[in-house]
């Protein structure tokens, strides 16, 4: 038996053969082409394959949310075949008697150049499809798996830690867990984790060898072991755990529909997190009564460019949309720190978690902010969408951000574009300055949410990535809980509703305090929202107490 321990950052137990992570070499060099006809062959075989791609794509979309939704992929597939996009591959790869790969790249370079050129907004965003029809066919050409996963049947995906940019592309449905060397229980492999109601593991250290490669394992989450040819008294009780794992999941089926209430009648707001249009399915499955975070920032993640207008507003409608009136917070763009995006070609800065991140991009790129209020508000038409700005500090970012919206509503409004002019606006509580000052704050919006995630690498000066620092990351902290009182009661004072979108807000032994705090709404992974619930439903308001803000 092989026994590899890390730490349990998403419970559960499966098993599955064991899947490493592999970054292909995508560096394209221009090449002499040995056999010009083999070269052709290659390429055409890539592009069948694209469209071959798009069009299952296509056929996903439109059974899984309507004709609209195909629409892009069919775009991207009649880019394949263009003629002229076509011919320009083929007359590079004969004049310059080049590889296939040169020839797509060139080809793809100039004509999102020349769209990117054009004065029309709407043939201007046609650069960025052109960018993914571009890579598609480099990906074909390279053997880069589709969905990042080259296997039949679902694995537990280990990696030494996956970049946020490197989860979204994941082909979700083939990945029955995680483990990885390093990373944090505050990092996106983490945090998709839960999202996704799968265990997994980090820190696992170099223990976790490439060797291990295809073998079958079992993976505990919540005690952090990984396991290799279990002996039989170990494989028993991996059995027995499941088993009583599958049962408490019938058992928390039970409270679907049931209100979010304790005995005494306090009532809490169970909203969830989420990364990406795809992920609405879990909180509907899970009965989440809203989406109190709804990560912008993966549409820049995922993209090779500046997603357009039209591209947000898609994906911010179509979960509008599909939660029926129950509220939808949408965090504007939150990069920088651990999150970088290539093309927005950021400085480097020796402390990122400091430096120019989140609103801060956004009120330094007026052009950038303007694009995704337009199409935040667009959406709000179609939906309860609140609008959340995050990493504010100071009560002149927040009136930066008030006058931006006012702004873009008035644009909307010149051009007839319908809108929500009623549509919420808050702030996240991340910063120990936010705190000091949420008093002067609560006046300015309609609601706060509090990252606790980032309030508590800030208020303890911990980063919230290092996997070392093990007890000194601590989000029970007196001072991280006595921030959140301070925060609820400003916001309490000023008339403004209050809740938590870190993930702290997931940790049930913290539910007393949370009820004793006054905070009024959690935002939680769809797993966490029936466990929250029927801890709730049990609970009384009036006698949990503030204990733990003791030192």
């Amino acid at each position: 038996m092989i026994l590899i321990q890390g730490k349990g950052v998403s419970k559960g137990v499966t098993k599955g053969k064991l899947y490493f992570f592999q970054r292909p070499d995508t560096t394209i060099e221009k090449k002499a082409a040995a056999d010009l006809e083999a070269e052709k062959a290659r390429l055409a075989d890539a592009q069948a394959k694209a469209m071959d791609q798009l069009t299952a794509l296509a056929e996903k979309c439109r059974a899984e949310a309507g004709d609209e939704s195909a629409v892009l992929f069919e775009t991207h597939a009649m880019f394949v075949e263009d003629d002229d996009y076509v011919e320009t591959i083929m007359d590079t790869l004969e004049e310059e008697q080049c590889n296939a790969e040169y020839a797509v790249k060139a080809a793809g370079e100039q004509f999102a150049a020349m769209f990117a050129a054009m004065d029309d907004a709407y043939m201007q965003a046609r650069a960025a499809d052109i960018g993914d029809v571009t890579q598609r066919i480099l990906n074909n050409l390279m053997g880069v798996a589709e969905g990042g996963i080259d296997s039949d049947e679902p694995v537990i995906l280990a990696a030494d830690d996956l970049a946020p940019s490197e989860t979204l592309q994941l082909d979700k449905s083939k990945i029955l867990g995680f483990i990885t060397m390093g990373g944090s229980g505050n990092s996106h492999t983490a945090i998709l984790a839960r999202t996704m109601g799968i265990p997994a593991i980090c820190g696992a250290g170099e223990a976790l060898k490439e060797s291990y490669q295809g073998r079958l394992a079992y993976i505990d989450g919540e005690t952090g072991k990984l396991i290799l040819d279990p002996d039989e008294l170990t494989l028993a009780a991996l059995k027995d755990k499941y088993e009583k794992q599958m049962e408490h999941k019938r058992l928390l089926e039970t409270m679907k529909g049931q209100e979010d209430v304790t005995l005494d009648g306090r009532k809490m707001m169970l909203y969830c997190n989420i990364g990406s249009p795809e992920d609405v399915d879990a909180v509907i499955t899970n009965d989440g009564q809203g989406i109190g975070l709804f990560r912008s920032e993966f549409l820049y993640l995922a993209a090779s460019d500046y997603p357009s207008e039209d591209e947000q507003f898609e994906a911010y409608r179509k979960v509008a949309a599909a939660m029926n009136g129950k509220r939808v917070v949408i965090r504007t763009l939150d990069i920088g720190a651990d999150k970088q995006v290539d093309y927005f070609e950021m400085k480097k800065e020796e402390n990122p978690a400091m430096g120019v991140r989140a609103i801060r991009i956004c009120l330094n790129r007026p052009e950038v902010f303007r694009t995704q209020l337009r199409a935040l508000y667009r959406a709000s038409a179609y939906g309860k969408v609140a609008i959340m700005f995050p990493m504010i500090t100071s009560v002149w970012e927040v009136r930066e951000c008030k006058r931006a919206c006012q702004k873009v509503m008035a644009e909307l409004e010149a051009e007839g574009i319908p809108y929500n002019k009623d549509t919420e606006i808050g702030i996240m509580i991340e910063t120990p300055s936010s705190v000091f000052v949420a008093d002067a704050l609560a006046k300015e919006v309609d609601f706060f949410s509090v990252g606790t995630n980032d309030l508590t690498q800030y208020t303890l000066a911990c980063d919230r990535q290092a996997n070392d620092l093990g007890k000194f990351f601590d989000p029970h902290h007196p001072a991280v809980l006595r921030a959140l009182k301070m925060a609820t009661d400003a916001a309490h004072a000023a008339g403004i509703w209050i809740g938590i979108c870190g993930e702290l807000g997931a940790d049930i032994s913290l539910l007393p305090t949370f009820l004793a705090i006054g905070i009024d709404e959690l935002s939680v992974s769809p797993t966490s929202v029936l466990p929250l619930r029927a801890e709730i439903r049990k609970s009384i308001a009036k006698t949990c107490t503030l204990e733990k803000l003791e030192c």
